[in-house]
């Protein structure tokens, strides 16, 4: 059984603003203020750790940045390396770029780092529109990288839904949410 208390208890308060028609809720896994707390990204860590296939993975890659905590946490633990797919493009021999956009935002992902064959964790801080979820994947697959396993600490929206029906791929989350009434409501 996935126990998320204190990840629970902080969304329950974080605050909402508004990005356009968009309420976007600002918490420390999202967005890493208003503070991170190490008993948080434990909690995240050690149940990603549970939830995840990680059987045989090689690298575990989010995307920049909110990611990066958590996978440098999940490594710490695992000792498996991580790969960050990065919002500029480095240029190095093998990049790979690929569109991406959001329920609030658009541009390229760029990924270096993985071989073909190299077995993956793929984990993520949010899904809501899947969108960058679904880019990391195609860049994934596009490198010949074989998907372990697909994790995103929050779910909120059709994400999951989305990623299904352009990939094939299931998602795992370890909480759900929607803002109703200008809240976090856990669903």
């Amino acid at each position: 059984m996935i126990v998320v208390k204190l990840l629970r208890e902080t969304l329950k308060s974080c605050p909402i603003v508004k990005r356009g028609d968009y309420d976007y809720f600002i918490h420390p896994i999202s967005d890493g203020i208003p503070v991170m707390h190490p008993q948080l990204l434990r909690e995240v860590a050690i149940n990603i750790i549970k939830k995840c296939n990680i059987e045989g993975v090689d690298k575990i890659v989010t995307a920049e940045a909110m990611g990066i905590p958590i996978v440098t946490t999940i490594s710490l633990y695992t000792d498996i390396p991580y790969v960050i797919m990065r919002k500029r493009e480095y240029a190095l021999e093998g990049e790979i770029p690929v569109h991406q956009e959001t329920g609030y935002s658009k541009g390229k992902l760029y990924l270096n780092g993985i071989k073909e064959g190299d077995k993956v964790l793929i984990v993520d801080d949010v899904l809501s529109t899947g969108g960058t979820m679904v880019a990391m994947i195609k860049a994934l697959e596009k490198a010949g990288a074989k998907i372990n396993d697909i994790v995103c600490i929050i779910l909120r929206g059709d994400g999951k839904k989305e990623v299904k029906e352009k990939t094939g791929y299931d998602v795992k989350t370890l909480i759900n949410i929607d803002i109703i009434d200008g809240k976090v409501v856990i669903v």
